[in-house]
């Protein structure tokens, strides 16, 4: 069943929304829909200027997914897309058409496609499209099992303190996985990638028994892997307010630095769509404040 709707102006048509693409929490295309439209005020000051890749779930989170940052054919003309070099392109393209998701008629467009989760870079591009220098530094902080998040937020806050004595403010936010990152406002002092590399590796110089630094994975467990490459102007990071496909439909949920501070069971640090739009009328946008 097909239902047009009018969305900030702009006319859509919205399928399946009775379909369950959660099915263990029964959650609806509908509530995604509901969720995404809800959640926008916070959200698109995140998205703006980044150029957009989803996850894609048109048969909910059990089904086959793929990801997309080609916009599709069928995107509406008054989608911002940006069209940006794709070297390495796994389709041989020489460019993609990059959505730029600014408004909310655009997200709702791409939740009404089972976009379930949004990736985007720690770049934005100009108002002509060309990309801007990074503005973020991200750290991806990934427990080797038996680790969890409790053992992340330990590590977040060593994190917390080598970035203040390097002048720059951590904001901590779940990946609505099983891990958590810390974003800072990036000023190009150097290549963000190397800068994080370094202080990744200076962690785990300091803390071997908790950090580790590299990608094998045989060096993982029962530590927290610090992935300072997600600073790859090639690479993406789940957006903050993101839905993940997870069992259930939680969300990589922006925190306050005293839930870091006194985790002590994973499930304290785990929120679903309804804790995340809760948690937003009582707080604002957590990620908004330095």
């Amino acid at each position: 069943m097909k239902v047009p709707v009018k969305v900030g102006g702009r006319d859509l048509t919205l399928s399946n929304l009775d379909k369950v693409l959660y099915p263990d929490f029964g959650f609806t295309k509908a509530e995604i829909i509901d969720y995404y439209s809800r959640v926008a005020p916070v959200l698109l000051p995140h998205l703006a200027g980044r150029p957009l890749t989803v996850k894609r779930y048109p048969n909910g989170v059990n089904g086959p997914f793929f990801f997309e940052k080609n916009a599709p054919d069928h995107t509406p003309g008054w989608v911002r897309l940006a069209t940006l070099p794709a070297p390495g392109s796994t389709k041989n393209r020489e460019t993609i058409d990059f959505a730029i998701v600014e408004d909310l008629p655009t997200l709702v467009y791409y939740a009404n496609l089972a976009a379930l989760e949004l990736h985007v870079p720690q770049w934005r591009v100009d108002d002509d499209g060309e990309p801007l220098p990074p503005d973020t530094l991200v750290f991806d902080l990934d427990p080797g099992p038996p680790a969890t998040i409790v053992e992340c937020c330990r590590v977040a806050l060593m994190l917390r303190e080598v970035l203040a004595g390097e002048g720059l403010t951590a904001r901590p936010k779940t990946s609505g996985n099983k891990g958590m990152q810390l974003y800072a406002d990036w000023d190009c002092r150097e290549e963000p990638s190397t800068y994080a590399k370094r202080l990744a590796q200076l962690l785990e110089k300091e803390h071997r028994d908790q950090v580790v630094s590299v990608m094998a994975k045989k060096a993982r467990p029962g530590k927290v892997f610090i992935d300072w490459s997600q600073n790859n102007p090639a690479k993406t990071t789940v957006a903050p307010y993101s839905l993940r496909a997870r069992e259930r439909p939680t969300v990589s949920a922006p925190l306050l630095w005293k839930e870091v501070e006194g985790c002590e069971r994973p499930d304290e640090l785990v929120f679903t769509a309804p804790d995340v739009l809760a948690r937003v009328e009582k707080h604002g946008d957590l990620f908004g404040r330095a």
